[in-house]
């Protein structure tokens, strides 16, 4: 399976994807921490997806996004946006609701 294919796979199978550097017991840049704390804080379930471990994915990802630089945060297969973005709409109370919206919509549709 080719890497798009895979990208689109995990976006349409999983409501929350972040895409950082590293995992969620070990980031690897500051922006994949700040993510994945914004998304823990909500308590939220959400796919983390190391791009550094596929090197293939990592560089397929920016034609789905059209944004280079990660960590980048998927909603409903929409790209939201980078660290920047999560912080503050955790800051903002709007992460949590955005992201339970997703879950529960996925899971009245299964």
């Amino acid at each position: 399976m080719q890497a798009i294919d895979r990208i689109h796979e995990l976006l349409e199978s999983n409501p929350v994807v972040a895409f950082v550097r590293g995992n969620v017991a070990q980031p690897m840049c500051s922006g994949s921490e700040a993510l994945l704390q914004a998304l823990e804080q909500c308590d939220v379930f959400f796919l983390a997806v190391d791009v550094q471990a596929d090197p293939e994915l990592r560089a397929f990802l920016p034609r789905v996004s059209n944004r280079t630089s990660f960590p980048q945060l998927f909603v409903e297969g929409e790209f939201i946006g980078g660290a920047d973005v999560a912080v503050e709409l955790h800051t903002q109370g709007d992460l949590a609701p955005l992201c339970n919206d997703a879950i529960n919509r996925l899971r009245k549709s299964a």
